[in-house]
Protein backbone atom coordinates (compact mmCIF):
# COMPACT_ATOMS: atom_id res chain seq x y z
CA UNK A 1 0.00 0.00 0.00
CA UNK A 2 1.91 3.15 -1.19
CA UNK A 3 1.55 6.51 1.05
CA UNK A 4 -1.28 8.08 -0.94
CA UNK A 5 -3.44 4.22 -0.53
CA UNK A 6 -2.23 4.16 3.18
CA UNK A 7 -3.94 8.04 3.77
CA UNK A 8 -7.13 6.94 1.60
CA UNK A 9 -7.08 3.80 3.89
CA UNK A 10 -6.90 5.63 7.16
CA UNK A 11 -9.67 8.74 6.10
CA UNK A 12 -12.31 5.87 5.14
CA UNK A 13 -11.71 4.20 8.46
CA UNK A 14 -11.88 7.28 10.37
CA UNK A 15 -15.20 8.08 8.88
CA UNK A 16 -16.75 4.63 9.58
CA UNK A 17 -16.05 4.67 12.96
CA UNK A 18 -16.24 8.54 13.89
CA UNK A 19 -20.42 8.46 13.44
CA UNK A 20 -23.16 8.86 15.89
CA UNK A 21 -23.70 5.24 15.61
CA UNK A 22 -20.43 4.72 17.32
CA UNK A 23 -21.54 6.34 20.93
CA UNK A 24 -23.75 3.51 22.07
CA UNK A 25 -21.20 1.05 22.85
CA UNK A 26 -18.43 3.16 23.99
CA UNK A 27 -17.70 5.03 27.35
CA UNK A 28 -18.20 8.57 25.55
CA UNK A 29 -21.68 7.45 25.56
CA UNK A 30 -21.99 8.61 29.80
CA UNK A 31 -21.34 11.94 28.81
CA UNK A 32 -23.97 11.99 26.20
CA UNK A 33 -26.19 11.44 28.34
CA UNK A 34 -26.18 15.22 29.28
CA UNK A 35 -26.23 18.49 28.21
CA UNK A 36 -25.39 21.12 30.80
CA UNK A 37 -21.26 21.76 30.00
CA UNK A 38 -20.00 20.40 33.47
CA UNK A 39 -22.54 17.38 33.72
CA UNK A 40 -20.46 16.75 30.58
CA UNK A 41 -16.91 17.45 31.83
CA UNK A 42 -17.11 15.51 35.21
CA UNK A 43 -18.87 12.20 33.45
CA UNK A 44 -16.51 12.47 30.68
CA UNK A 45 -13.87 11.81 32.72
CA UNK A 46 -14.79 9.56 34.81
CA UNK A 47 -15.81 7.37 32.07
CA UNK A 48 -12.27 8.04 30.75
CA UNK A 49 -10.44 7.67 33.90
CA UNK A 50 -12.41 4.02 34.65
CA UNK A 51 -11.83 3.36 30.52
CA UNK A 52 -10.24 -0.34 31.63
CA UNK A 53 -11.26 -3.31 30.55
CA UNK A 54 -14.18 -4.29 27.85
CA UNK A 55 -16.35 -1.49 26.95
CA UNK A 56 -19.88 -3.32 28.63
CA UNK A 57 -18.10 -3.31 31.60
CA UNK A 58 -16.76 -0.25 31.81
CA UNK A 59 -20.25 1.83 30.52
CA UNK A 60 -21.72 -0.45 33.74
CA UNK A 61 -19.47 0.69 36.31
CA UNK A 62 -19.92 4.63 34.77
CA UNK A 63 -23.44 4.14 35.07
CA UNK A 64 -23.92 2.78 38.34
CA UNK A 65 -21.39 5.97 39.41
CA UNK A 66 -23.56 8.41 37.67
CA UNK A 67 -26.96 6.88 39.43
CA UNK A 68 -24.64 7.05 43.03
CA UNK A 69 -24.74 10.71 41.81
CA UNK A 70 -28.09 11.15 41.25
CA UNK A 71 -27.48 11.48 37.48
CA UNK A 72 -26.86 15.09 38.17
CA UNK A 73 -23.09 14.94 39.01
CA UNK A 74 -22.27 18.48 39.06
CA UNK A 75 -25.20 19.31 41.62
CA UNK A 76 -23.97 16.32 43.23
CA UNK A 77 -20.41 17.45 43.69
CA UNK A 78 -21.39 21.39 44.67
CA UNK A 79 -23.92 20.21 47.44
CA UNK A 80 -21.33 17.80 48.85
CA UNK A 81 -21.02 19.36 51.91
CA UNK A 82 -24.23 19.94 53.28
CA UNK A 83 -25.28 15.95 52.05
CA UNK A 84 -26.75 14.08 53.74
CA UNK A 85 -24.29 10.92 55.41
CA UNK A 86 -26.74 8.33 53.92
CA UNK A 87 -26.29 10.06 50.28
CA UNK A 88 -22.20 10.16 50.65
CA UNK A 89 -22.38 6.86 52.17
CA UNK A 90 -23.70 4.90 48.83
CA UNK A 91 -20.24 5.85 47.67
CA UNK A 92 -18.55 3.53 49.84
CA UNK A 93 -17.75 0.01 48.25
CA UNK A 94 -18.00 1.86 44.07
CA UNK A 95 -14.98 -0.34 42.37
CA UNK A 96 -14.04 -0.71 39.17
CA UNK A 97 -10.92 -2.84 38.62
CA UNK A 98 -7.99 -1.18 41.02
CA UNK A 99 -9.96 2.43 41.07
CA UNK A 100 -12.19 2.50 44.55
CA UNK A 101 -14.07 4.50 46.49
CA UNK A 102 -10.56 5.95 47.99
CA UNK A 103 -9.64 6.97 44.66
CA UNK A 104 -13.84 8.39 44.24
CA UNK A 105 -13.97 10.56 47.56
CA UNK A 106 -10.29 12.26 46.74
CA UNK A 107 -11.37 13.28 42.71
CA UNK A 108 -14.61 14.53 44.10
CA UNK A 109 -12.88 17.12 46.52
CA UNK A 110 -11.05 18.08 43.98
CA UNK A 111 -13.80 19.20 41.60
CA UNK A 112 -15.64 20.62 44.29
CA UNK A 113 -12.32 22.63 44.81
CA UNK A 114 -11.91 23.63 41.07
CA UNK A 115 -15.41 24.18 40.33
CA UNK A 116 -16.44 25.25 43.80
CA UNK A 117 -14.00 26.93 45.78
CA UNK A 118 -11.89 28.63 43.14
CA UNK A 119 -15.21 29.36 40.84
CA UNK A 120 -14.58 27.61 37.87
CA UNK A 121 -17.29 27.61 35.43
CA UNK A 122 -15.19 24.54 33.36
CA UNK A 123 -12.61 21.96 33.74
CA UNK A 124 -10.66 23.11 30.58
CA UNK A 125 -9.02 25.73 33.02
CA UNK A 126 -7.34 22.90 35.01
CA UNK A 127 -5.63 21.68 32.27
CA UNK A 128 -4.65 24.65 30.59
CA UNK A 129 -2.86 25.49 33.90
CA UNK A 130 0.36 24.32 32.64
CA UNK A 131 0.04 25.21 28.63
CA UNK A 132 2.35 27.25 26.86
CA UNK A 133 1.59 29.38 23.69
CA UNK A 134 4.29 27.42 22.07
CA UNK A 135 3.01 24.31 22.86
CA UNK A 136 2.85 21.91 20.27
CA UNK A 137 1.34 19.09 21.87
CA UNK A 138 -0.37 18.29 25.48
CA UNK A 139 2.76 17.05 27.37
CA UNK A 140 3.12 19.99 29.41
CA UNK A 141 -1.10 20.18 29.56
CA UNK A 142 -0.88 16.88 31.17
CA UNK A 143 2.00 17.23 33.49
CA UNK A 144 0.47 20.32 34.38
CA UNK A 145 -2.83 19.05 35.34
CA UNK A 146 -1.53 16.21 37.73
CA UNK A 147 0.48 18.94 40.04
CA UNK A 148 -2.64 20.98 40.15
CA UNK A 149 -5.23 17.69 41.07
CA UNK A 150 -2.20 16.95 43.64
CA UNK A 151 -0.63 20.25 44.55
CA UNK A 152 -1.51 20.06 48.46
CA UNK A 153 -4.05 22.84 48.15
CA UNK A 154 -7.43 20.29 48.83
CA UNK A 155 -5.31 18.16 50.79
CA UNK A 156 -1.65 17.91 52.05
CA UNK A 157 -1.45 13.87 51.44
CA UNK A 158 -2.55 12.12 48.11
CA UNK A 159 -2.34 8.73 48.64
CA UNK A 160 -0.25 7.39 46.26
CA UNK A 161 -2.85 4.50 44.92
CA UNK A 162 -5.16 7.81 43.88
CA UNK A 163 -2.08 9.79 41.64
CA UNK A 164 -1.48 6.55 39.90
CA UNK A 165 -4.92 7.29 38.64
CA UNK A 166 -4.10 10.48 37.24
CA UNK A 167 -1.51 9.63 34.26
CA UNK A 168 0.80 12.70 33.58
CA UNK A 169 4.32 12.08 30.90
CA UNK A 170 6.47 12.71 33.57
CA UNK A 171 5.57 9.56 34.81
CA UNK A 172 6.57 7.70 31.66
CA UNK A 173 2.79 7.04 30.55
CA UNK A 174 1.42 6.99 27.24
CA UNK A 175 -1.51 8.60 29.28
CA UNK A 176 -4.00 6.77 26.70
CA UNK A 177 -7.23 7.57 29.14
CA UNK A 178 -6.31 11.74 29.50
CA UNK A 179 -5.42 11.58 25.96
CA UNK A 180 -8.55 10.08 24.88
CA UNK A 181 -10.14 12.92 27.06
CA UNK A 182 -9.23 15.63 25.46
CA UNK A 183 -9.81 14.17 22.46
CA UNK A 184 -13.67 13.93 23.48
CA UNK A 185 -13.34 17.64 24.87
CA UNK A 186 -11.45 19.40 22.15
CA UNK A 187 -11.94 17.60 19.14
CA UNK A 188 -14.54 19.64 16.51
CA UNK A 189 -16.88 18.33 13.56
CA UNK A 190 -20.07 17.63 12.60
CA UNK A 191 -20.39 13.99 13.39
CA UNK A 192 -21.89 14.32 16.89
CA UNK A 193 -19.17 12.20 18.48
CA UNK A 194 -17.05 14.49 20.40
CA UNK A 195 -17.91 17.55 22.28
CA UNK A 196 -15.48 20.17 21.00
CA UNK A 197 -16.55 21.93 23.99
CA UNK A 198 -12.81 23.50 25.02
CA UNK A 199 -11.13 26.19 22.85
CA UNK A 200 -7.90 26.47 24.01
CA UNK A 201 -6.74 23.72 23.10
CA UNK A 202 -6.37 22.96 19.34
CA UNK A 203 -7.09 19.82 17.93
CA UNK A 204 -3.58 19.61 16.08
CA UNK A 205 -1.94 19.88 19.87
CA UNK A 206 -3.85 16.68 20.67
CA UNK A 207 -2.18 13.48 21.13
CA UNK A 208 -3.31 9.50 20.28
CA UNK A 209 -4.67 7.24 22.59
CA UNK A 210 -2.78 4.53 22.10
CA UNK A 211 -2.81 1.08 24.24
CA UNK A 212 -2.09 -2.38 22.83
CA UNK A 213 -4.79 -2.59 20.38
CA UNK A 214 -3.97 0.60 18.76
CA UNK A 215 -0.10 0.20 18.99
CA UNK A 216 -1.00 -3.44 17.11
CA UNK A 217 -2.71 -1.76 14.26
CA UNK A 218 0.10 1.49 13.75
CA UNK A 219 2.99 -1.26 13.99
CA UNK A 220 1.61 -3.72 11.13
CA UNK A 221 0.94 -0.06 8.95
CA UNK A 222 4.41 0.86 10.05
CA UNK A 223 3.24 4.16 11.45
CA UNK A 224 4.87 2.97 14.71
CA UNK A 225 8.32 1.62 15.47
CA UNK A 226 8.60 1.79 19.59
CA UNK A 227 7.52 -1.28 21.16
CA UNK A 228 6.52 0.00 24.66
CA UNK A 229 3.82 1.73 24.94
CA UNK A 230 5.02 5.21 26.53
CA UNK A 231 4.71 8.68 26.12
CA UNK A 232 7.26 8.54 23.46
CA UNK A 233 5.34 5.97 21.44
CA UNK A 234 2.07 8.44 21.25
CA UNK A 235 4.32 10.92 20.06
CA UNK A 236 5.72 9.08 17.50
CA UNK A 237 3.15 7.47 16.25
CA UNK A 238 0.75 11.29 16.49
CA UNK A 239 3.67 12.71 14.55
CA UNK A 240 3.41 10.28 12.20
CA UNK A 241 -0.69 10.50 11.81
CA UNK A 242 0.16 14.75 11.44
CA UNK A 243 1.67 13.84 8.03
CA UNK A 244 -1.81 12.56 7.10
CA UNK A 245 -3.78 15.48 8.92
CA UNK A 246 -1.45 17.97 10.58
CA UNK A 247 -4.42 19.81 11.97
CA UNK A 248 -6.76 16.83 13.38
CA UNK A 249 -4.35 14.69 13.40
CA UNK A 250 -6.22 12.50 16.49
CA UNK A 251 -9.62 11.94 14.42
CA UNK A 252 -7.65 8.65 13.42
CA UNK A 253 -7.79 7.20 16.67
CA UNK A 254 -11.39 6.47 15.17
CA UNK A 255 -9.42 4.57 12.58
CA UNK A 256 -6.85 2.56 14.46
CA UNK A 257 -9.75 1.84 17.41
CA UNK A 258 -12.15 0.38 15.21
CA UNK A 259 -9.41 -1.66 13.25
CA UNK A 260 -7.92 -3.14 16.49
CA UNK A 261 -10.88 -4.01 18.93
CA UNK A 262 -13.67 -4.39 16.50
CA UNK A 263 -12.17 -6.00 13.53
CA UNK A 264 -9.69 -7.30 15.44
CA UNK A 265 -7.19 -6.44 12.61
Amino acid sequence: MNNNDLVDFFNAKAEQYNHFSFIKDDPISIAHQFTAKQDIEIAGFFAAILAWGNRTSIINSCTKLMNLMNNKPYQFIMEMQDAKPETLQRLIGFVHRTFNSTDLYYLLDFFKYHYGTMGNESLETAFTKGLNSSDTDTENVLNGFHSYVFSGDIHKDFPERTKKHIAAPFRKSACKRLNMYLRWMVRKDNNGVDFGLWNTLKPSQLICPIDVHVARVASRFNLLNRKQNDWQSAVELTNYLKQMDPTDPVKYDYALFGLGVIEKF
